[in-house]
């Protein structure tokens, strides 16, 4: 599976793409690309959100994903950084749109706890964990990327978890199934 995270910003938006590679003994994540579409402050926000939107598609049609992962609004004291934060995400939900991906969203709280461990972690810890996750040299270019790479890795971790969840009740319901009626009538842990 490849996602493609983004997190949006009013001045910098960062992606990343990372890839589960399931052809190992045990998958393991792989970093595919990251960057930073970078905005210029003079423009006019709906130059900008176009900016955002030409850059953001080229870079979904470049890099293919499965599916795009954004980060979800945070509750700001501020309403006009809210509002602008929120005229990025739905260009970049549209962005994932119009290149038929399916988009998931997730909480701060949720991608810092699936890439660090602990919902509260610094942006030094996140780009910490994302570069030793994903075995780089370095840590990516800005913060922007890194957190988009967090998003990315989020996504995969939460995916992982919910197809194991399936397969666990896949087999419990075998399980059952098989059983004869005795035997299911029987409390657990008494053999005859």
């Amino acid at each position: 599976m490849r996602v493609f995270g983004i997190d949006c910003g009013t001045e910098f938006t960062g992606y990343g793409v990372v890839q589960l590679d399931e052809r190992a003994r045990t998958s393991q994540l792989m970093h595919v690309a990251d960057g930073t579409i970078r905005l210029n402050k003079k423009h006019a926000t709906p130059q900008r959100l176009a900016q955002v939107y030409a850059e953001l598609i080229a870079q979904i049609e470049l890099h293919a994903p499965d599916v795009v992962a954004i980060e979800e609004v945070f509750f700001s004291a501020n309403a006009k950084s809210a509002l602008k934060l929120g005229q990025v995400r739905g260009v970049a939900m549209l962005a994932a749109a119009t290149c038929n991906k399916p988009v998931a969203e997730y909480a701060p709280l949720s991608i810092k706890s699936a890439v660090v461990g602990y919902g509260l972690a610094a942006k030094d810890q996140v780009q910490f964990m994302v570069k030793r996750l994903l075995r780089l040299e370095k840590s990516p270019d800005s913060g922007d990327s890194a957190d988009a790479l967090a998003i990315a890795i989020c996504h995969l971790h939460t995916a992982q978890t919910e197809i194991q969840t399936r397969v666990q009740a896949n087999l419990n319901t075998i399980i059952k199934t098989r059983l004869t009626p005795a035997r299911r009538a029987q409390p657990e842990g008494v053999t005859r």
